[in-house]
């Protein structure tokens, strides 16, 4: 028995030194382990369920504000553990034992001004492009769907504006020119003094079934930056969604280009859904970004498969990022020129986020006459590619020009609200080499003015070494006294070169003495184009903020059929909580104070 016993406590004694001996070892190489782990720290791919997630939000490029939103560990991580899974920012920080990884925003966006305010008496014409683009508008609320305010030079009022259907009476089916023109004057929500013009362009609609053949060229970039789920997956559900509006007699060809291109499908006519959309689900994204050389291949394609008296055009799917052959944008504007003149028109559907170029893609659609279109979601994709699909390729005027002419007598000052990007000289209106934009069947397009009448306190001192001129009663009453402007356009028709004119009054009578008493496209159109000025932070509506504007949309909803006004009311809703809180303005200190007061 004792024996026994003493052999049992030598084993035991034995068991205990070996695991010790190897739960040293065990301690030794987690420590090694960790050392090298904290060496390839930025290496590591965050696990898909993160502990805490840590954000930096650019406020207004300017400033970065760190926010923590404490989420419950999953069970594989000790407690108190931090790893961050990618969010939804652009600019971002993966934390994990104090070390990072950036991720690089290299998005672009073509810089520009807002227009400012002008003397009737020194500039008194204003002249413009039209622009049917929507692309602004679905970035903007991706920016803010993913919690954050977007860049202000992403945001373009007459984009956001035009984004929206508005109910403007159809032109005649008698009438000459294929759209109708509509003004109305009414006061401005955000200073009772001055006065908000409202232009409104309807293009004539035009079915489906009518349309001619169109000969389309689908260009996807399948490059390794387009494999997210948000960039090449989406580009092939939505293409798939344009495939079924086609009919028998159209054709598509799929061309794409990576480190190379890629002739994958033929032109193939519509009817032939199952081939086009096998063609599609192939498409995997790998390597490098030969726009150049895609576009190329792309209207050689387009060439190839012309269609006499049809719609041929080159449809961009990708996200800008450029980085073989020609990248330079001049180049590439001139490449897309010489093909618009040839008869291809060139559109663009832009997809990304961090790395997007923008300023590419809105500039390559302008300058191959078709439109820019942002495609953040498939309920994007639905909108532009079905319930606007005659819109998007059916063009009923190409270079329409705008050219207001302020009256001096009535107006004061004057300020178009957007198109910045779209301004044009005075002797361009009527030089018919000058490009502008195209107008699609259906399409609608809104442009806002804000005056300041002649009996009002303007924004410009008047120069004191000018001669001012007055202008008396009599005379107000000889030069028109009842135009507020007179109103100008040119356009072409399709494949014609020479424009047509369209002139037209804008008169007093036209005044409503309160944007509550206007119609209710007017209200919502003012409602967005103010919300556009808040974001980019304008001081040219005063303190109207998204309290007024919220008012101002809610009264103007109207049938909403596909619910996309009262979308905007809940980005309006999102943008309120995501700006920077403003302190509140304090009073001034009273003058036996010797205290100073921070304004």
């Amino acid at each position: 028995m004792l024996i026994g016993t003493c052999i049992l406590s030598i084993y035991l004694s034995g068991c205990s030194s070996s695991n010790r001996i190897e739960s040293q070892n065990h301690a030794k190489a987690d420590a090694a382990s960790s050392v090298q782990s904290k060496e390839k720290i930025a290496e590591l791919p965050a696990p898909k369920s993160p502990s805490k997630l840590m954000m930096l939000q650019s406020v207004n490029n300017t400033k970065a504000e760190a926010a923590m939103i404490t989420i419950a560990p999953p069970p594989y991580l000790a407690p108190g553990e931090m790893v961050v899974s990618p969010p939804l920012l652009s600019k971002q920080k993966y934390i994990t034992d104090s070390a990072y990884i950036p991720v690089q925003d290299t998005a672009k966006y073509q810089k520009f001004q807002e227009n400012s305010w002008k003397l009737v008496s020194e500039d008194p014409v204003s002249t413009f492009s039209a622009d049917v683009d929507t692309g602004s508008y679905a970035n903007v609320r991706r920016f803010i769907q993913q919690g954050q305010l977007p860049s202000p030079d992403a945001v373009r009022a007459e984009e956001l504006v035009n984004y929206f259907a508005y109910d403007y009476a159809l032109p005649d089916k008698d009438q000459a020119h294929p759209f109708s023109v509509h003004t109305q004057l009414s006061s401005s929500p955000w200073n009772a003094s001055r006065q908000l013009l409202r232009i409104a362009i309807k293009g004539k609609d035009i079915a489906k079934e009518t349309l001619p053949a169109a000969n389309l060229v689908f260009l996807v970039d399948v490059s390794g930056s387009m494999s997210p789920a948000e960039r090449l997956p989406l580009l092939r559900t939505s293409l798939k969604l344009l495939v079924s509006q086609l009919r028998a007699q159209d054709r598509v060809s799929l061309v794409t280009y990576a480190n190379g291109t890629n002739v994958v499908l033929p032109a193939t006519a519509g009817d032939q859904k199952s081939k086009i959309n096998l063609a599609i689900d192939q498409l995997t994204a790998s390597g490098g970004t030969n726009g150049e050389a895609g576009i190329k291949l792309a209207y050689a394609q387009a060439h190839a498969a012309r269609i006499p008296g049809g719609i041929d055009r080159v449809l961009l799917a990708t996200d800008g990022d450029l980085n073989i052959g020609v990248t330079n944008d001049s180049d590439l504007k001139a490449l897309v020129e010489r093909e618009r003149k040839a008869g291809i028109s060139l559109s663009t559907l832009g997809v990304g986020n961090d790395n997007y170029n923008e300023a590419l893609m809105k500039k390559m659609a302008d300058n191959g006459d078709g439109s820019y279109h942002y495609l953040d979601s498939i309920q994007e994709a639905h909108k532009v590619l079905v319930n606007e699909y005659t819109s998007t390729l059916a063009t009923i005027a190409q270079d329409l020009k705008l050219q207001v002419e302020f009256n001096p007598a009535l107006v004061k000052e004057y300020r178009l609200i957007g198109y910045e990007l779209r301004a044009l000289s005075r002797e361009q209106f009527n030089d018919d080499k000058v490009d502008a934009g195209d107008i699609g069947a259906g399409h609608t397009v809104t442009a806002l003015y804000e005056i300041v009448p002649i009996a009002s306190k303007g924004n410009i001192d008047p120069l004191r070494y000018q001669a001012t001129k007055t202008v008396s009663k009599t005379q107000r009453k000889d030069s028109n006294s009842d135009e507020i402007a007179w109103l100008k356009l040119r356009y072409k028709t399709p494949s014609q070169h020479q424009s047509q004119l369209i002139e037209t009054p804008i008169k007093q009578d036209s005044l409503v003495s309160n944007i509550k008493a206007a119609d209710q496209d007017f209200r919502f159109a003012t409602a967005v184009a103010a919300w556009a000025q808040w974001l980019r932070g304008s001081s040219l509506i005063a303190e109207f903020g998204p309290k007024d504007i919220l008012a101002l949309a809610n009264s103007a909803r109207g049938d909403d059929r596909f619910g996309h006004r009262a979308e905007f009311i809940r980005l309006v809703e999102l943008s309120a909580a995501l700006h920077p809180v403003q302190r509140p303005r304090t009073k001034k200190a009273k003058p036996e104070s010797s205290e100073t007061v921070s304004p």
